[in-house]
């Protein structure tokens, strides 16, 4: 089985605290991505230094690695063609106000500082960030049954 493209979805806070969790896998499997892995937990101030050292020089960055402790999280891992491309495009822009109606935030959410959802932005990003986030034997290896259905080889 030939593995696809992998990326690295998060759920932040405000969307764990909102009770979308179920609203934001559902439109990844109904997209037709598969989920490889995911968890639930309270990512520590290292892990989020870490996630999001590219903006380490920007006045907001305390604020975010603050605010992303501030609840629990579900980082994902999701498997699919052009799945990183496709992810952001399912989550809309970064601000909210920008955001298409259809898309995530376009939908459900209204300020860039509660934008309840994170993606890889490149497949280098989306690797670095599974890395971070999961350790090898976490991402599970599988066909699935809607495999045929969603792609013709």
């Amino acid at each position: 089985m030939a593995q696809r493209e992998r990326t690295f979805i998060m759920i932040k806070p405000d969307g764990v605290q909102r009770g979308l969790i179920a609203k934001i896998i559902a439109r990844f499997e109904e997209k037709g991505f598969k989920l490889v892995a995911m968890k639930f937990m309270q990512a520590s101030q290292e892990l989020l230094e870490k996630h999001y050292a590219d903006l380490s020089s920007l006045p907001f960055f305390p604020f975010l690695v603050q605010y992303m402790q501030l609840g629990p999280v579900v980082p994902m891992v999701w498997e699919g063609d052009n799945v990183v491309k496709t992810g952001r495009d399912i989550i809309g822009a970064t601000n909210p106000a920008n955001a298409q109606p259809g898309t995530i935030r376009g939908d459900l959410c209204i300020q860039v500082g509660r934008n309840i959802i994170h993606g890889s932005d490149s497949v280098p990003s989306a690797d670095k960030e599974i890395a971070l986030w999961f350790k090898d034997e976490e991402l599970v290896n599988y066909k699935s049954c809607m495999e045929s259905w969603i792609y013709e080889n």
